[in-house]
């Protein structure tokens, strides 16, 4: 028997499901137990024509403007807007394969984008996966297929973290991608992509800019900031070796973790402000997760979130 509870989907538990198609169903099922409508995206709508009222139909569809004018009852009717896709890309890299406690960014993020696939195979809307870290590891289009889902679920099954980490490529190959109006959900540690001043009050770079970019072509985008909790709080408390996990990254040092305790806290929630106000500023959906936190409660309150502002 499997617990559906939000509270029973602990990460470390997930990982020893037997596969991810098996945690993708329980995130979403245990996420909107309870509740009497189907979870969404939000999916938007559109008017379409007005009908007399009729017992049964919702009160709340009434037109009152038209009841004004004609003295006659009637009910706006809807129609759903062109059928959105969604891109859900994910960093691969070797950054991502961070986890010394627990599962490892890569796998959450996995847990996260297996989710969001399923709760859209579920919907009928078209999902598809991009996976990078320097250049494109693997894409598959968006599809409605029968058997589509299974071969995205499958592949995030053989996720592996390795390379560098090339955020902004893999927001222009999406930008090629995406001929017209897209969801597109980027899940990512951003650990490796910041450039220019460090104290500004925004990040810096290519990705903030191609961001930035797809934002402004119309795209609705979605970052999951994805960090371990040792990134947002040093846990060490003695002298410690730190090195570099990304190839070409060679930087090995050695200190006294205790020193570094107040600095650490400080730059990391200085790196979290910053990537925050980038997609404030851009329009963005910016959502900062930790490997700890339930897959289902992040899903649950992401939804929830998007259904208030599509209605």
């Amino acid at each position: 028997m499997v617990a559906t509870g939000i509270n029973a989907l602990d990460p470390t538990e997930l990982a020893r499901l037997s596969s991810m198609a098996l945690r993708a169903r329980v995130i979403v099922e245990g996420a909107f137990a309870g509740l009497h409508h189907n979870p969404s995206l939000g999916s938007a709508t559109e008017f379409a024509e007005h009908k007399e009222y009729a017992p049964g139909d919702e009160i709340r569809r009434i037109d009152w403007k038209v009841v004004g004018r004609q003295d006659r009852y009637y009910v706006k009717r809807f129609e759903d807007e062109t059928e959105m896709r969604t891109f859900l890309v994910l960093d691969g890299s070797a950054s991502m394969g961070y986890g010394r406690r627990g599962v490892s960014k890569l796998m959450y993020a996995g847990f996260l984008t297996a989710a969001l696939a399923y709760l859209l195979a579920r919907q009928g809307d078209p999902a598809g996966l991009l996976i990078y870290d320097q250049t494109m590891r693997r894409y598959l289009p968006p599809s409605g297929r029968g058997g589509h889902i299974r071969e995205l679920l499958g592949t995030l099954d053989t996720l592996e973290a390795g390379g560098t980490t090339n955020v902004a490529s893999a927001l222009e190959r999406v930008a090629d991608l995406a001929q017209r109006k897209s969801v597109i959900v980027v899940f990512s540690d951003l650990l490796d992509v910041e450039a220019g001043n460090n104290k500004a009050d925004t990040a810096k770079g290519p990705t903030a800019e191609a961001l930035t970019q797809l934002s402004a072509r119309g795209h609705d985008v979605v970052v999951f900031h994805i960090l371990d909790p040792d990134e947002i709080d040093l846990p060490f408390d003695e002298v410690t070796q730190f090195m570099g996990v990304e190839p070409g990254d060679d930087r090995n040092i050695v200190v006294d973790a205790a020193d570094l305790k107040a600095s650490f806290r400080n730059e990391s929630a200085a790196f979290q402000s910053r990537w925050r106000q980038t997609c404030l500023q851009a329009g963005i959906e910016y959502r900062l997760v930790t490997t700890q936190d339930a897959p289902g409660a992040v899903l649950r309150s992401f939804i929830a979130a998007r259904s208030k502002t599509k209605l």
